[in-house]
């Protein structure tokens, strides 16, 4: 079964459909495969990268981008264990990335620049989850 790696148009559009000038969270969790996928016209391709080789070479290459659209990582984990959900369930990499806003985070996965870079995520990624959060502050106990 192929893995989530980008969002299906319709995905997408019900993101767009939100609002675009508030600040936003994406909570990103990431399970990376063992060799990179690069594709053939790649200039990576066939240099045996690791999952991890490749998602790093793409977090130093789309930062600067991520950075100029206001962009900044807020918390980040290293999963170690489900306690609830699927046994099998495993992530590699987990953290969260805010934006000034939704318009923001369009801004730098639209720009050219950025749609390049994006090639060492998708030739890292197994499967993945990308979550749209709402920022709240935090109350006395959980749920509130």
């Amino acid at each position: 079964m192929a893995g989530s790696i980008d969002p299906l148009r319709e995905q997408f559009e019900a993101f767009k459909a939100l609002p675009r000038d508030t600040p936003i969270q994406m909570l990103n969790l990431i399970r990376l495969r063992d060799t990179a996928a690069y594709p053939e016209e790649h200039p990576d391709h066939g240099k045996n990268l690791s999952g991890l080789e490749a998602y790093r070479a793409y977090g130093r290459s789309s930062g600067p981008i991520f950075r100029r659209v206001g962009g900044k990582q807020v918390w980040a984990g290293r999963p170690e264990a489900v306690v609830t959900g699927p046994a099998g369930e495993k992530w590699d990499l987990a953290f969260i990335a805010e934006y000034p806003s939704a318009a923001a985070f369009l801004a730098m996965v639209t720009d050219p620049e950025y749609r390049e870079h994006v090639k060492h995520r998708q030739a890292a990624v197994l499967d993945s989850r990308l979550i749209r959060l709402e920022p709240l502050n935090p109350g006395a106990t959980f749920g509130e």
